[in-house]
């Protein structure tokens, strides 16, 4: 990165900081961080544009949609006004707002209609802090947000929801282990994070397990 371009990431890294000071635990600064992170190393790896990368992971949950009533719009729309306002050029900002706009997982059944290297690196990125012992904090973290139940055996996960009904689900945090976060793995864009994700893919069965073993254990055990 040039001078300026590093100078434009630390001004980024304060506005973001200062921006998701309030925000709920799983998709806070530290989140970011993260994110921001993991895209570089993948970046790296993948020879994708770190600056483009780098900007992408950091604004690309300046305003997530969950947390603005389904609003899509808010986030691009601040990241925009952000980087005009430390002028980077707009080539830039167009290939980070479609970042911003793409990244999201919207359900198992959406198909995703932008491709980038910088997108790709960046979405793996931040699903790789979706898995693991990350991932399964975050999940409950945000369950408990939203006041969800932890588990029901009678609320099956549902594999066939679309974009609007993945978006409105109030189902129980265990069935999200199904709906969503179990199927990261075979979704990863890069070689690279599909490595990465490989470990935490793993980590996150065998709490299943242990999760079910304790929920199911006989009273005579007790």
């Amino acid at each position: 990165m040039t001078e300026v371009q590093t100078k434009q990431i630390e001004e980024t890294i304060g506005f973001v900081k200062n921006t998701l000071q309030e925000a709920e635990g799983g998709h806070d600064w530290f989140h970011t961080q993260r994110v921001f992170r993991n895209a570089l190393h993948i970046g790296e790896e993948e020879n994708a544009d770190l600056f483009i990368v780098g900007l992408g992971a950091l604004l690309h949950d300046i305003a997530d949609s969950k947390f603005y009533d389904g609003d899509e719009d808010i986030g691009p729309q601040m990241a925009q006004d952000f980087m005009n306002k430390i002028k980077v050029s707009k080539s830039v900002q167009q290939e980070v707002i479609r970042i911003i706009q793409h990244i999201s997982f919207k359900g198992g059944n959406f198909k995703q209609g932008y491709k980038s290297i910088e997108l790709d690196v960046v979405q793996d990125a931040d699903r790789l802090d979706a898995l693991g012992a990350i991932g399964i904090a975050r999940c409950f973290n945000y369950g408990g947000f939203k006041n969800r139940k932890l588990y029901d055996p009678e609320i099956l996960p549902d594999l066939k929801m679309d974009k609007e009904t993945y978006k409105k689900s109030e189902a129980p945090t265990i069935n999200h282990f199904y709906e969503k976060l179990l199927l990261l793995k075979d979704r990863m864009n890069t070689n690279t994070g599909k490595q990465l994700a490989e470990e935490r893919h793993n980590y996150m069965e065998n709490f299943l397990e242990q999760f079910y073993r304790e929920w199911n254990m006989d009273i005579k055990q007790l």
